[in-house]
């Protein structure tokens, strides 16, 4: 009987070992952006809810404004039509409310398109590291097949 197992090059094992840890690596990138993402689209959320509430009211209206390290105090809202909307690189414009509602809600749609896109992009990476750990494991099974002197790698 003639033995068709070939033995297992231990430089293949070591390249897709290591292959395997790039792509852990980039899945917790990816899932670190997307965490991101998600943040982003709760605090848009958030602004929406208030800025909608922000003038409803007749009665002048009271807020916590927090300035950071646990600071915080107790402003008036003078203007509640008026939003001061940052879109982007520090630019900062002055929309009405219901305009910066609609900037809030594309920016969210945007969010979760890249949201989406993002987690594609983990669920393919995550496809082709199940797959090179299939390939490993075989490689282990060869090895342990074909006897003692191939060893572990």
């Amino acid at each position: 009987m003639v033995n068709n197992v070939e033995p297992v090059d231990p430089r293949e094992m070591q390249a897709l070992q290591r292959y395997l840890q790039e792509f852990g690596q980039q899945v917790e990138i990816y899932s670190q952006q997307l965490q991101l993402i998600d943040e982003g689209r709760m605090e848009a959320t958030a602004a929406i809810e208030t800025l909608k509430s922000v003038g409803a009211s007749a009665e002048e209206e009271v807020v916590l404004l927090q300035f950071g390290g646990g600071a915080s105090v107790r402003a008036k809202i003078i203007e509640p039509h008026k939003v001061l909307l940052n879109i982007g690189s520090d630019v900062v414009v002055e929309r009405s409310n219901p305009e910066a509602i609609g900037y809030l809600q594309d920016r969210i749609t945007e969010m979760e398109a890249s949201g989406k896109k993002v987690a594609e992009t983990i669920d393919r990476i995550r496809t082709q590291m199940n797959e090179i750990a299939r390939r490993i494991e075989a490689g282990y099974q060869q090895a342990q097949a074909a006897g003692p002197q191939f060893g572990h790698g």
